[in-house]
């Protein structure tokens, strides 16, 4: 842990505190605005859908700019956005809340970087643990998100447009807090080292695994999570018990990151990666079982920490996928598949949860964590074969 460490978790605490209310909020915004209630996680949808638009631009102003400038752009852009997405909760325009929610997709897919980011400011035999630290800065994001989107929800005229006000004072607190860290410079192709082209990348066993279980794990994850305040609401549990639900959900998240790096560089990552798909299978268990608080609670917590056990073991997995010169356009093909993916499960969630309901939205989740067992077993068995496990 270095002083550079502590200020990049800090900023990926501001990040979460973002996400997490957007999460809390978006979905509610949605319903009491689209002209149906099948679009109500639109905005959700539009900023996960813009993170997979903007990933590869970010990729290209990263390997332009720097690591620091790059991320200074992306807080920018996540002031205006969210300050745009509070005058247009107070005017009560839908398509403009999505339209902001689309843009500030570039701050989502920006920021996203920071776990990857963390890698570059330790010695290389850290990087597990670096990755783990970053992301249990989303502890702040777990307490802060939801009880901000409480405090503020009724600020101004319009329920909610305050929440989207006082993100813009939190990426503003993030804007300072990343320019008082030194990234080192980024590797660029060269003609010593040009990198090999991106299609050779993504056909490699272990970035494909990787991916597979980020995508996946992320994908099933929010799709759970963006259909929990609009499931609790239409099961008359009062948003104080979303808000709850929503913070030991993102708790789950991000409280094992103290110590999933440490299992990881013990264990390896495959076998973590393992037990997080075991975490999902019992929270949809959880779920189907009945639809009272506790019953969210415990579901959407174990969900959290399946994620954080697929998240940080698909990560730290591909950074063995690319050399140096490669990373930027590496990790911009997993985020990009990972926010797509996000896009198809925050729609889904919204047209699903409001037309079939929680249960059957639980049963859908069952597919994905399958194929993601499926793609462990497979790697488990062709490592063995080839050279030992990671």
């Amino acid at each position: 842990m270095n002083r550079a460490l502590l200020l990049l978790a800090l900023c990926q605490g501001f990040f979460l505190t973002n996400n997490v209310a957007f999460i809390a909020i978006n979905g509610l915004v949605g319903l009491a605005l689209a002209p149906s209630a099948w679009l109500a996680t639109l905005p959700v949808t539009a900023y996960v859908a813009g993170s997979a638009l903007f990933a590869g631009l970010v990729a290209r102003h990263q390997r332009a700019w720097g690591r620091r400038r790059a991320f200074q752009v992306g807080l920018l852009v996540a002031i205006a956005t969210t300050t745009f997405c509070a005058w247009a909760a107070v005017h009560r325009h839908f398509w403009l809340v999505v339209l902001g929610t689309t843009l500030a997709g570039y701050y989502n897919a920006n920021a996203g970087l920071y776990r990857f980011a963390a890698t570059e400011i330790v010695r290389p035999e850290f990087k597990e643990r670096a990755i783990s630290w970053v992301l249990a800065g989303g502890i702040l994001g777990a307490v802060a998100g939801p009880n901000l989107a409480r405090v503020t929800r009724n600020l101004l005229a319009t329920e909610f447009a305050g929440a989207y006000a006082a993100l813009a004072v939190v990426a503003l607190c993030a804007l300072a807090t990343i320019s008082w860290i030194r990234f080192p410079p980024l590797p660029l192709p060269s003609a010593a080292a040009p990198g090999r082209p991106l299609s050779e990348i993504v056909r490699q066993p272990v970035f494909i695994v990787a991916v597979v279980a980020c995508a996946f794990g992320y994908g099933v994850m929010n799709l759970l999570m963006a259909a929990t305040p609009i499931a609790m609401a239409m099961c008359s549990h009062p948003f104080a018990s979303t808000a709850l639900v929503l913070e030991w959900h993102v708790l789950g998240m991000f409280v094992p990151s103290f110590f999933t790096g440490s299992l990881i560089k013990r264990f390896g990552a495959l076998p973590i990666m393992a037990v997080g798909v075991v975490l999902n299978a019992v929270c949809i268990a959880v779920a189907l079982t009945g639809i009272e608080v506790a019953h969210f609670l415990v579901a959407l917590l174990t969900l959290g920490v399946g994620w954080n056990f697929l998240f940080i073991g698909g990560t730290a997995l591909v950074t063995t996928a690319y050399r140096p010169e490669e990373k930027t356009r590496a990790q911009a093909a997993m985020d990009t598949t990972i926010f797509t993916t996000m896009s198809v499960t925050s729609f889904s969630s919204g047209a699903l949860v409001t037309t079939q309901g929680w249960t059957w939205i639980n049963f859908g989740s069952i597919v994905p964590v399958a194929l993601i067992a499926a793609a462990l077993l497979w790697f488990a068995a062709r490592r063995r074969v080839l050279k030992p496990a990671i």
